[in-house]
């Protein structure tokens, strides 16, 4: 989904995927940190969390980071695309805070 600006519009799952993904790590500890980061409030299933890796994989906001041959756990961090998507929706969601304040007047 697209906004007016033609930014991309991201779920509050795919934000803290993506803002877990300022440091590089594996799917467990990307759903550990989006509970974390959310205080409970999104917790992702294995099959979400997977489903998103893809996609954001496919958009070219993640990589897979190179990792032992042996080691299941494969590791992924965030691209300077994926880092421009994150600052556009903290403009946009910083947008509609203050157009709420605005309404309600200041409350």
């Amino acid at each position: 989904m697209r906004n007016d600006k033609g930014n991309i519009v991201l779920t509050e799952a795919v934000y803290y995927i993506l803002l877990s993904l300022y440091t590089p790590m594996h799917g467990y500890g990307i759903m550990q940190n989006v509970t974390e980061l959310s205080k409970g409030r999104v917790n992702l299933a294995a099959g979400t969390l997977y489903g998103a890796i893809n996609t954001l994989l496919a958009k070219g906001f993640i990589i897979p980071l190179p990792g032992e041959s042996n080691s299941r756990k494969k590791e992924y961090e965030i691209t300077n695309e994926g880092k421009e998507v994150v600052m556009n929706e903290i403009e946009r969601l910083g947008e509609l805070i203050i157009n709420g304040e605005k309404i309600m007047g200041g409350k």
